[in-house]
């Protein structure tokens, strides 16, 4: 049996989970990168008037083409902070020694994540008013 195996388990389970969230959240970018071509698309096959047509055209391209890469670039981020959690809390176990928690890269992912969804919703708030 492995010498603290259910502190390793519960240290693997979070990994995957962060590399879960990090994946959904490039699958995310990736959406939001493409949602013009779908609203062009959609465009083509419903009859609406051209000043309409250009309106949802440049709205989809000001939301999609930055929004879109900050969140695969945060994705990436999530996956690398991951990878360096999972090494240091491992390394952390191995060491027989106690540790105080540390949550300040979470805290800081969570804040970067928070301000990319605020920033990522204000062109959609401000072409409803």
């Amino acid at each position: 049996m492995i010498k603290s195996y259910t502190d390793h388990a519960a240290n693997e389970r979070t990994f995957l989970a962060w590399l879960r969230t990090g994946v959904a959240v490039i699958a995310f970018g990736f959406l939001i990168d493409r949602f013009d071509l779908f609203v062009v698309t959609m465009s083509d096959a419903v009859s609406i008037k051209p000043e309409h047509r250009a309106q949802l055209e440049s709205m989809s391209s000001q939301l999609g083409h930055g929004t879109g890469l900050w969140f695969i670039l945060v994705g990436i981020i999530f996956i690398v902070a991951a990878t360096v959690r999972f090494v240091r809390t491992r390394a952390l176990i191995l060491d027989e020694e106690v540790h105080t928690p540390g949550y300040m890269m979470e805290f800081i992912l969570a804040v970067i994540l928070a301000g990319l969804i605020v920033v990522a919703s204000i062109p959609l708030v401000v072409s409803a008013l």
